[in-house]
C-alpha cells in the first residue's frame, strides 16, 4: 500500500475556530485558543500519523484588515501558507451567511490550483435548514473541491475531513518521525500556554497587547522543571492589571498555566512570572519578528 503525506493549511477569519479544529484533528492540545479574535501569532505546524498517511497541519493567524505592523505580519504569515501546501481548508462560522472577510480570502485564494476546502465550522450550534442556506450561499462564491460541514468543539465529522484530505495527498515519505506532533520547541509551548491565560483572565485592549517570552528552563534532579517567563505589554497601566492588587492577578495567571503545563508535559513545574513594558511593540517589527510572542 502507498503511502500518503503532506501540508495542510487552516485559514479563515479570526475566531472561526482553526486552533480548536486543529487540537481536534493532532488529538492533542497545541495550539492555544481563546475566544478572543488574533489568538494565533504563528504559524503551528501540527503532525497528524496515520497507518496510511502523515498530515501536517498548519493552523495560521486569523485573516483581517490589520490596524498596526503585527497585523500587516499575521496577514501576510497566513497568506503565505497558501502557496506552501497541499490542500487549503478555508474555515467559515455555520452561523453566519459570507461577509467582506470571508470574501477578501476568498479573493486571495482565486487562481490558485491547490484543492481548496470549505470547512464549515460550529454545526452544532444551527439547523440542517440554515446550514443548507449557507452551503449555497458560499458555493455562489467559489468552486470548492470539497464541502465538509464539521464541529471542532463536538469532534463531528472531523473523521470524514480527515479522510478526505488523504484522498488529495500525494505520495510521499515521512516529514517527521513517528510520535512527533508539532516541530515547536518547549519554550514555545510554554510561552502560548501563559498567553493563552493572560487572554482568559483579561478584557479590553490588554489581551492583544501581550507577548510572552521563555527566559529559562532549567531541569531540576527532582523531576521539577523551573521555568522563568516573562510577560510584555505596551502601557504601564496594562502592567498594573496583570500584576493585580496584591499580586492576586498574576498568581491566578501563574497558576492555571502552571497546571496546564505540567499536564502537558507530565512533571512538576516551578513558573516564576515577571511582567515588563516594551511601549508600542506591536508598530515595531524588530520585537514581534525575533520573539516567541
Amino acid at each position: 500500500m502507498s503511502f500518503k503525506s503532506g501540508f495542510v493549511t487552516l485559514i479563515g477569519r479570526p475566531n472561526v475556530g482553526k486552533s480548536t479544529l486543529a487540537n481536534q484533528l493532532v488529538g492533542q492540545k497545541l495550539a492555544i485558543i481563546s475566544d478572543k479574535p488574533q489568538t494565533t501569532r504563528n504559524k503551528i505546524r501540527m503532525v497528524l500519523n496515520l497507518p496510511d498517511a502523515q498530515i501536517i497541519f498548519l493552523d495560521t493567524p486569523g485573516i483581517h484588515k490589520p490596524k498596526h505592523k503585527l497585523g500587516e505580519h499575521l496577514v501576510e504569515l497566513a497568506v503565505s501558507t497558501l502557496k506552501e501546501v497541499d490542500v487549503v481548508c478555508f474555515l467559515v462560522e455555520a452561523s453566519e451567511m459570507p461577509g467582506k472577510g470571508d470574501k477578501y480570502i476568498l479573493k486571495q485564494i482565486e487562481g490558485i490550483k491547490t484543492p481548496v476546502f470549505l470547512v464549515i465550522n460550529k454545526i452544532d450550534m444551527i439547523s440542517k435548514l440554515k446550514l443548507i442556506e449557507v452551503i449555497d450561499k458560499y458555493s455562489k462564491l467559489y468552486d470548492f473541491s470539497e464541502v465538509i460541514p464539521v464541529s471542532a468543539l463536538t469532534g463531528e465529522n472531523t473523521q470524514k475531513l480527515v479522510e478526505l484530505i488523504v484522498q488529495y495527498l500525494p505520495e510521499g515519505p515521512k516529514y517527521y518521525p513517528e510520535g512527533e506532533v508539532t516541530d515547536l520547541p518547549e519554550s514555545f509551548i510554554i510561552a502560548e500556554l501563559i498567553r493563552e491565560k493572560v487572554l482568559y483572565f483579561t478584557k479590553d485592549e490588554v489581551p492583544h497587547s501581550v507577548f510572552v517570552t521563555v527566559d529559562d528552563i532549567e531541569k531540576k534532579s527532582n523531576n521539577l522543571v523551573v521555568v522563568m517567563a516573562t510577560i510584555y505589554v505596551e502601557r504601564d497601566s496594562q502592567k498594573a492589571i496583570l500584576i493585580g492588587k496584591n499580586g492576586n492577578m498574576l498568581k491566578k495567571i501563574g497558576q492555571l498555566a502552571r497546571q496546564e503545563i505540567e499536564a502537558l508535559f507530565g512533571t512538576r513545574i516551578y513558573l516564576d512570572l515577571w511582567v515588563k513594558v516594551k511601549k508600542d511593540w506591536r508598530n515595531r517589527e524588530e520585537y514581534f519578528k525575533s520573539a516567541d510572542f
